[in-house]
């Protein structure tokens, strides 16, 4: 009797410990690809919702950090008590909040492209602020 109690007991264990979980250990291999020497020290960082850019928040400004080109392309100024920032869901507006002045501004965000006119048949002033390109196939 004891000897079938202690083979049952014994598949018991051999049973639960094949369900049990297993603990697998797995290293993360990682390198860094960009490293940003900024003039202030970051106080906040938000990537955007599309993965595109990279907003770095310093003392009074917003450095924008186009991941694609692999540079800062532009720099919002904002008043200095700013400390943290926030990418907003909807893609094109970053929340920024001041603890201190218990303060939080909304910021729109306005992608603006460059088109190289130069050469091309135009109609009104070359100084002009807007220029309108227009694409066409006729097939």
């Amino acid at each position: 009797m004891k000897k079938r109690i202690i083979l049952v007991l014994a598949l018991l264990v051999v049973v639960a410990w094949a369900f049990l979980p297993k603990v697998v250990q797995a290293d993360v291999e990682w390198k860094v690809i960009k490293s940003l020497d900024l003039k202030a020290a970051p106080l906040d960082v938000a990537p955007s919702m599309d993965g595109q850019r990279l907003f770095v928040l310093t003392p009074g400004e917003i450095l924008v950090y186009s991941i694609p080109e692999g540079k800062i392309t532009d720099h919002i100024p904002v008043d200095k008590e700013f400390d943290r920032i926030v990418s907003l869901p909807r893609g094109d507006a970053l929340s920024i909040s001041s603890n201190s002045k218990k303060l939080v501004q909304v910021i729109m965000l306005e992608t603006i492209y460059k088109i190289d006119v130069s050469g091309l048949p135009f109609k009104g002033p070359k100084e002009a602020p807007v220029t309108i390109a227009i694409y066409d196939d006729y097939q």
